[in-house]
């Protein structure tokens, strides 16, 4: 089953399809202008110190909001879940009132694969980056 997503956390037409990068990505469909909100991450909120209960999944859409909160998107999540890591990203996080809003940090082409920097933590265990872009540092973790 192809991943979807949730129109009413979108500001532009986006799909989900396969990815070079990993598994699924999210895809522009239409234009989408520099500065503008492109789609919310949503989700269960769940505690901090509750993440161990998620540790049988074989793939995690744990987005940590602050020190005591994190969005699980794949209870409820808009499709926003499926955006994969690039160390030069067009998209950056905003967190307005309890909301995970990605915005274009700069123009994005019909077609484009959304991207975000995870920048997970230094001293967490290291995994290995596979975004390809020319900047890339080699890990998703941000460095020290």
């Amino acid at each position: 089953m192809i991943p979807s997503i949730d129109e009413r956390h979108c500001a532009f037409r986006l799909r989900v399809s396969k990815s070079p990068v990993h598994r699924w990505g999210v895809f522009a469909e239409e234009p989408i202008p520099a500065g503008r909100k492109v789609i919310e991450y949503t989700g269960e909120w769940v505690q901090q110190i509750e993440w161990r209960r998620y540790l049988h999944r074989d793939i995690l859409y744990l987005f940590e909001y602050d020190d005591e909160w994190m969005v699980d998107g794949a209870t409820g999540g808009s499709g926003a879940e499926y955006i994969n890591h690039n160390c030069d990203p067009n998209l950056r996080l905003r967190k307005i009132r309890r909301h995970l809003l990605f915005f274009a940090r700069r123009a994005i082409a019909a077609g484009e694969e959304l991207s975000l920097d995870y920048r997970l933590a230094p001293d967490t265990q290291r995994i290995v980056c596979k975004c390809g872009s020319a900047r890339c540092r080699g890990f998703l973790n941000r460095l020290a």
